[in-house]
């Protein structure tokens, strides 16, 4: 049986997942990083993402989380986000529509503000879109 660590994910709104897990994958600002136990000590943003966590019987769980911070130290691992949903919980049309406003705003931006806010809310919608057809 593999070494086991305490994994949470928090959002301003609620505890979205607390647990013993074997691993955690996340995206980072430059790239994918694992977590397993012993992991040496990291604090590091995180993009908006797919959170797959390996729990405590082995199983893989996936959902979405938005931009935030992920904290690995003392044999605990604590992502903070914004926002986090399994696939069960995402309103698909929510997401497609905010997808196509994004595309929108991206299209037709003036300003490097507007471009990089558009790319953002962008790639959220198509990570929460992504999460989404785990489901289906």
């Amino acid at each position: 049986m593999a070494d086991l660590y305490t994994f949470e994910v928090h959002t301003p709104y609620r505890l979205f997942y607390k647990g013993k897990v074997e691993a955690v994958s996340v995206t980072l600002l430059d790239g994918e990083i694992g977590i397993y136990a012993h992991h040496t000590a990291v604090t590091a943003p995180v993009k908006p993402c797919l959170v797959k966590i390996k729990d405590k019987d082995g199983q893989w769980k996936t959902g979405f989380v938005s931009e935030g911070i992920l904290e690995v130290a003392g044999g605990k691992t604590v992502l903070m986000v914004d926002s986090a949903e399994w696939p069960d919980e995402i309103d698909h049309e929510r997401a497609l529509e905010a997808k196509r406003q994004a595309e929108i705003t991206l299209k037709n931006a003036s300003f490097k503000f507007e471009t990089e806010t558009a790319k953002q809310k962008l790639e959220r919608a198509e990570m929460r879109l992504k999460a989404w057809e785990l489901h289906g």
